[in-house]
């Protein structure tokens, strides 16, 4: 039932995954969406969440009990994690007990220290540095709005984030083609760009510039994320005027292909990097988007478990 590669992997981010293994991801959860496959298990998720969540809590806790599995909220504070137990003890103990682990915290490293101590596999539900689920959720409704991903005009404007980090790399892994817009001081990490351009399948494109209108012209998909993430609230008002060139108005959606959706991983702060008209204007595809976390989460579930 699953991918059979991916049994017993981490995912720490969406570079982990081949081009390959991501279309396979893509077709399986569309599989399990529609109702085609119907897997089931008695396995059980942990969650580990030093971050707020809603849809990357909901959508796992979901995704695993409709597999017939169990879920653990393994809360910080509530467990020995929030008194500050070492990483490394506490994955050496999570092991022992449950069978797979999803990770919301800030730093990447802990990451790398759960999967280094843990042989169950790790999942990167959001770092300060990627958030790979939620692209392989955008990758699925991309897919389903224009029967594709590899060709597809992307844009993505606002903070170069754990978000924007993603998508450039899933995006080049496709074959899509990437424009990234923000102000200078906010573009994605150096790193990132370099890899995803190392990384990049033939007709792949990556684009990084200042230039929102020019960003955005012919664009197939929009894309946007608030512009102060988790951790960044005491910086947010005074980002306001510098990112306001970057707001999804209705004005610079004007300049995207005529057929182009909208995305937003969620929460949107409305009246900042997107307008209430857009949100829930007809080319939004929000709330398809949101759902599809669910599906692409199952799907992972059941290829790192190995669910047949």
């Amino acid at each position: 039932m699953g991918i059979k590669d991916l049994k017993s992997r981490d995912i720490l981010g969406i570079a982990d995954l081949s081009a390959a293994e991501i279309k396979d991801l893509l077709q399986l959860a569309a599989d399990l969406k529609s109702g085609k496959r119907s897997p089931v298990c008695n396995k059980i998720l942990g969650l580990l969440f030093y971050k707020a969540s809603t849809r990357t809590r909901v959508s796992f806790t979901v995704a695993m009990h409709q597999l017939g599995g169990q879920v653990i909220d393994l809360n910080p504070n509530v467990t020995q994690v929030g008194r500050g137990e070492p990483i490394s003890d506490t994955a050496r103990v999570l092991d022992r007990y449950i069978d797979i682990l999803a990770v919301r915290t800030f730093k990447q490293t802990d990451l790398e220290e759960f999967a280094r101590y843990a042989q169950i596999p790790i999942i990167n539900a959001l770092s300060d540095l990627e958030h790979p689920c939620q692209i392989l959720a955008d990758l699925l409704t991309i897919q389903e709005c224009f029967g594709k991903v590899s060709g597809v005009t992307a844009t993505f404007l606002g903070d170069g984030n754990n978000v924007a980090h993603s998508f450039i790399l899933g995006g080049a892994l496709m074959g899509m083609k990437i424009r990234v817009a923000t102000p200078e001081a906010h573009q994605p990490e150096p790193a990132i760009v370099e890899k995803a351009r190392q990384l990049a399948v033939d007709g792949a494109e990556i684009i990084i510039t200042e230039d929102p209108v020019e960003a955005v012209k012919g664009s197939q998909v929009v894309y946007t994320d608030v512009w102060a993430s988790m951790g960044q609230e005491a910086s947010a008002e005074s980002r306001i005027p510098m990112f306001q060139p970057y707001q999804v108005n209705e004005e610079i959606l004007a300049h995207a292909d005529s057929d182009a959706i909208v995305l937003h991983c969620l929460p949107a702060h409305r009246g900042e990097e997107i307008t209430e008209a857009v949100i829930e204007g007809k080319q939004s595809r929000v709330w398809d988007e949101a759902e599809n976390r669910m599906h692409v989460q199952k799907a992972l579930l059941v290829s790192l478990l190995g669910i047949e």
